[in-house]
């Protein structure tokens, strides 16, 4: 491939916002879609060309935004539809394009399309829900857990029946057997690309289709119950509902899509992405997964190795060589810091965040950069669970204590893996609450924000901001960055991930010493080669030093 031969969400940088948590212009201690367009001009900074958007539609914000009450109206706390015209224009001059979040998965419980369901079950919504009766003697009509613990049914005395929730109870599954529910969903999409968008992420894809027949699962916790993941995810025919949704809505328009596919392996990418597949781009969790586990049950997280990590990587990268396209991501707003998430204890912030961004930035892929990332974040340790927002927090917890942990054992895990250590509002200067607003934020602001925001760490020529900027420089001026063919490198290491990207004209060669020892690796391997870049300032062919990256090229 060459750099002409590319499409425009292959040659940019994407960037994902939490709007609650970016940039407050009323004063109401959370963001605003005003609040976005403010500070585009940052965006514009890092190379940006894709901003993705998590939920802005009205919403009872259960699950923050997550639970969508109306796809075509803008939640009132982040503003109007006019506001977000503004910012799809404004955005468009930079050269930015506004990504949706497509919650296709569920609705709220105060969505109309609900409200309707729930009324009975004659109605011309009665099926647009999975309703089930209890089991004979009464009871849920299996043993599912929703992933946010607890049964994945929940009771509905109008109907006398049960609903499935995947998520929390207020998030009541769609049923996508329904032609009529598959269409509204397509109209929905539609009616933001007509807006202008430039693309969509699709939440929670891989749900969508339910087995033909709910039956209970293997129990794997001291509840009996299974968890729905196993039960759900990536069921057999969902792929005959995504070729809708592409012939609908995304062929014939200049937009990209990226589905967040839980239960994908990389193995199974080329029938979900390139001209064969349905989308354009699939995050895949197999590298989240290794420091996690795949349960995803925070206190039962296991230990791990970099090979693990780095054989995840390399399994998008070489899954989709042939046709296919990877976002290459390690932060997102459900996910711990990446510099707690994947490199070792007591490792130096700066240098970690600035290792983990030569990764990012160089892998072939699009590079998703999350709110905070570009600034070196870490996570958060409140001292109780009460001081989480988070549902999935709250659930996770109790999950433990069941589970056997104590109260301290519990919360640790709580502290590793909360979805609120990506939430804290956007620090953007050393003043009161961090720029982020005048009144008291939604969510704590991080203690480090006197050093770490953006005002300060534009100012500092070796600070974690500055790299991003510099690594979206080198992507623009070195074309095997942008198109080349990955080749890994030193795949049995434990400290250095390596890699070679190579075009037509040049070879990069990527290597991050991911640990806090000194390593050294075979000079051969850069023999030759002009040393374009080092986080540490100059380099030793050989040896890397603790958490160093450097990027070499032959031409």
């Amino acid at each position: 491939m060459e750099p002409d031969d590319m499409r425009w969400w292959q040659r940019t940088i994407a960037y994902e916002a939490y709007p609650k948590s970016f940039q407050d212009t009323r004063g109401q201690g959370t963001g605003t879609i005003r609040g976005i367009t403010e500070r585009l001009d940052h965006l514009a900074s890092l190379g940006v060309g894709a901003l993705w958007l998590t939920p802005v539609y009205r919403s009872p914000m259960v699950d923050n935004g997550y639970d969508v009450q109306d796809y075509r109206a803008i939640d009132p706390s982040f503003g109007t539809m006019a506001d977000m015209d503004e910012l799809i224009a404004r955005a468009g001059e930079r050269g930015i394009r506004i990504v949706m979040d497509l919650v296709f998965n569920h609705t709220s419980d105060q969505c109309p399309w609900f409200l309707e369901s729930r009324a009975g079950r004659d109605g011309d919504k009665a099926d647009w829900y999975l309703w089930r009766d209890a089991r004979p003697g009464g009871g849920a009509p299996t043993n599912w857990r929703s992933i946010f613990g607890g049964s994945a049914w929940e009771w509905c005395e109008e109907r006398q029946q049960y609903y499935l929730h995947t998520f929390a109870s207020a998030q009541p599954d769609l049923n996508w057997e329904s032609p009529d529910v598959r269409q509204a969903l397509f109209d929905v999409a539609n009616f933001w690309v007509e807006k202008g968008v430039g693309g969509f992420r699709v939440d929670a894809i891989t749900y969508i289709k339910k087995p033909d027949r709910f039956v209970d699962g293997t129990p794997d916790g001291e509840d009996g119950m299974a968890r729905i993941h196993d039960m759900t995810a990536n069921t057999e025919g969902i792929l005959d509902y995504l070729g809708e949704f592409k012939r609908g809505v995304l062929e014939g328009h200049d937009v990209f899509s990226v589905a967040e596919a839980n239960g994908v392996p990389a193995s199974d990418l080329p029938r979900w992405v390139g001209a064969d597949g349905v989308f354009d781009m699939l995050f895949g969790f197999d590298h989240m997964h290794v420091p996690m586990g795949a349960a995803e049950e925070w206190c039962h997280a296991p230990a791990w190795r970099l090979t693990e990590l780095k054989q995840a990587l390399t399994g998008y990268q070489t899954s989709t060589a042939a046709d296919g396209w990877c976002p290459v991501f390690f932060e997102n707003h459900d996910q711990p810091r990446s510099v707690d998430n994947f490199l070792p204890a007591g490792a130096d912030r700066t240098q970690a965040a600035r290792c983990l961004a030569t990764v990012l930035l160089t892998l072939r892929g699009t590079p998703f950069v999350y709110q905070g990332e570009e600034l070196g974040y870490a996570n958060v340790a409140w001292p109780s669970i009460d001081d989480y927002n988070d549902v999935s927090s709250r659930s996770q917890y109790e999950f433990a204590l069941r589970e056997g942990f104590s109260e301290a054992e519990a919360l640790e895990a709580v502290h590793r893996f909360s979805r609120d250590n990506a939430r804290t509002p956007m620090q953007w200067d050393a003043g009161r609450n961090a720029g982020f607003s005048s009144a008291t934020p939604w969510l704590p602001v991080h203690d480090d924000y006197a050093s770490q925001n953006v005002e300060g760490e534009a100012a500092e020529a070796d600070s974690v901001l500055s790299w991003y900027r510099e690594l979206a420089r080198l992507r623009q001026d070195h074309d095997e960055l942008l198109c080349g063919d990955y080749h890994e490198l030193l795949a049995d290491d434990e400290r250095i991930y390596a890699y070679t990207r190579a075009s037509a004209n040049a070879t990069a060669t990527v290597l991050a010493n991911l640990s806090v020892e000194p390593a050294g690796y075979d000079p051969g391997l850069t023999r030759g080669s002009a040393l374009v870049a080092s986080t540490h300032g100059g380099a030793t062919p050989g040896m890397l030093r603790p958490l160093e990256a450097v990027i070499y090229e032959t031409r």
